[in-house]
């Protein structure tokens, strides 16, 4: 699919600096392609949400160890 778009000069000039070896063109389609994954991403959550339990959540979360986390898994 083509499609005509223009851009503001602001615009163009941030692309320009952010987009390192890429074309402007698939700069915007790999911008397309994140926000499409993180509008389903949304939608598939909070479907999922609707699904859920806060006393199952709370249940499993009682469950956690409370002792203090291995060296290398420490944060």
């Amino acid at each position: 699919m083509n499609y005509a778009l223009r851009l503001p000069d602001y615009y163009k000039h941030e692309i320009e600096s952010l987009k390192g070896d890429v074309s402007i063109n698939q700069f915007i389609v790999n911008a397309v392609a994140e926000k499409i994954a993180t509008l389903k991403t949304i939608d598939y959550l909070q479907e999922r949400a609707k699904n859920g339990s806060r006393a199952h959540a709370l249940d499993i979360l009682a469950k956690a160890s409370d002792k203090e986390p291995l060296l290398w898994d420490a944060l």
